[in-house]
């Protein structure tokens, strides 16, 4: 039992821990847009938990249509069969053409209905699927540009703001932080993502997960790479002041 719930993604706990970051933020940051979007990252998780695993279960309806047709496409094969029959027996060759052209047709007719049927489930599931993916595509971009004007070399060193400059931190301990917790939001982001495709096995919803966990990855090694210098100073405060120990 132990092992076996290391294989897959447990969508309650990956919500618990969208929850407790989005606490974490609203701790730190009350005010922030960063605060807004954690919000709107518990949102999607928590449907993700909802819908995610319904993804693995039967559309009946849909298969009972399919199911239906199919009976139709049966029943037109042994009618064509029979009237070709009858056909041949009362009327001649040129009748039984004209029995023979019609069943194919209607034969073709519903095989391809029967065909594009389905289709329709995998269709279906994959419409919800990716709906919800391509929000999550949205939320990185969002945290990127929470992100993108956060410079560490602005709290590292003496600088002059102008009147378009944006808003800064002063405190190169809470911009360390506010780094960290775009970091943790661009992961959590592809592991919801990566929710949809555990109750789906579909190749176009694999190959847009993967896209988007490519993204938040790509995206959260620049964050890292920007915390690095304020992270290591912040630290370094730190351990000397002994202060600000418990905001990690």
């Amino acid at each position: 039992m132990a092992s076996s719930s290391f294989r897959r993604l447990d969508a309650v706990l990956v919500v618990q821990t969208v929850e407790k970051l989005r606490h974490r933020i609203g701790e730190r940051f009350p005010d922030s847009g960063l605060r807004g979007v954690a919000d709107a990252l518990v949102s999607v998780a928590s449907r993700a938990r909802d819908t995610a695993p319904s993804l693995a279960n039967p559309i009946w309806y849909l298969r009972l249509l399919v199911g239906f047709v199919g009976v139709l496409s049966v029943i037109a094969v042994v009618f064509a069969i029979t009237a070709l029959r009858q056909a041949q027996l009362e009327t001649g060759l040129g009748a039984a053409l004209q029995a023979i052209e019609a069943g194919i047709n209607n034969f073709v007719f519903l095989g391809i209905a029967f065909v594009y049927l389905l289709t329709l489930e995998r269709k279906a599931k994959r419409g919800r699927a990716l709906k919800a993916i391509h929000e999550l595509r949205s939320l990185v971009h969002i945290v990127d540009m929470h992100q993108l004007t956060k410079d560490p070399e602005i709290v590292l060193e003496e600088h002059t703001p102008t009147a378009s400059s944006p808003a800064r931190f002063r405190s190169r301990f809470e911009l360390a932080r506010y780094l960290d917790y775009c970091s943790e939001m661009l992961s959590l982001s592809g592991k919801v993502a990566a929710l949809y495709v555990q109750y789906l096995d579909d190749p176009v919803v694999l190959s847009t997960v993967t896209e988007v966990e490519t993204l938040a990855t790509g995206i959260s090694g620049n964050v890292v790479c920007e915390t690095s210098p304020a992270l290591m100073i912040a630290r370094s405060s730190a351990s000397t002041s002994g202060s600000v120990s418990s905001g990690w």
